[in-house]
């Protein structure tokens, strides 16, 4: 079964040799931007330097409608033959953004709470970056219900690192 997988930084190899995905999404600082790591190919690699901020005037790189776009877009292009591997520094904040977006769009309008919620019972550590979900909910065409789906979820249990986790393409699955 194909699905996306949702880690920090220190369990990207650990996740390569474990589930063998054949594209990545890497969502870093871009003064801690890694190269494509062994097991995936380089053109199916997205890598965005991206600040973890909610606000644009909080960092010299904030997320931005393009940065959305090439996620969006990405997500589109992964057949999802093999798992998508997503991750961001703590698998917290910009990587399960990430992931909720392919997801929304994946599964379509109506889908923004349903999706949340499953987002929040397999990751209980989960902090969605709003800035990331307002862009992508403007992008989508979803109207404010990306945002208030997550904002429904709430802040989630405070951790230092999040663990790996899967989120199935099926939305009974989820």
């Amino acid at each position: 079964m194909s699905m996306i997988l949702v880690t920090p930084l220190s369990a990207v190899e650990d996740t390569i040799r474990r589930y063998r995905p054949s594209h990545m999404v890497t969502l870093l600082s871009p003064e801690h931007m890694i190269e494509t790591p062994a097991g995936i190919e380089a053109a199916q690699h997205l890598r965005l330097g991206v600040n973890d901020v909610s606000e644009v005037e909080a960092a010299e790189v904030p997320p931005s409608a393009h940065h959305v776009a090439e996620i969006v877009a990405f997500g589109r292009s992964w057949p999802a033959e093999a798992p998508l591997l997503v991750h961001c520094w703590a698998g917290i904040s910009r990587s399960t953004a990430a992931a909720y977006i392919v997801l929304c769009d994946r599964f379509g309008p109506g889908t923004e709470i349903e999706i949340a919620q499953a987002l929040r019972v397999r990751a209980p550590h989960a902090y969605p970056n709003s800035l990331m979900v307002s862009l992508a909910d403007l992008a989508l065409g979803r109207e404010g219900r990306m945002i208030r789906a997550v904002n429904m979820i709430g802040r989630g249990k405070i951790v230092a690192e999040g663990e790996c986790i899967e989120l199935p393409l099926e939305l009974a699955d989820l």
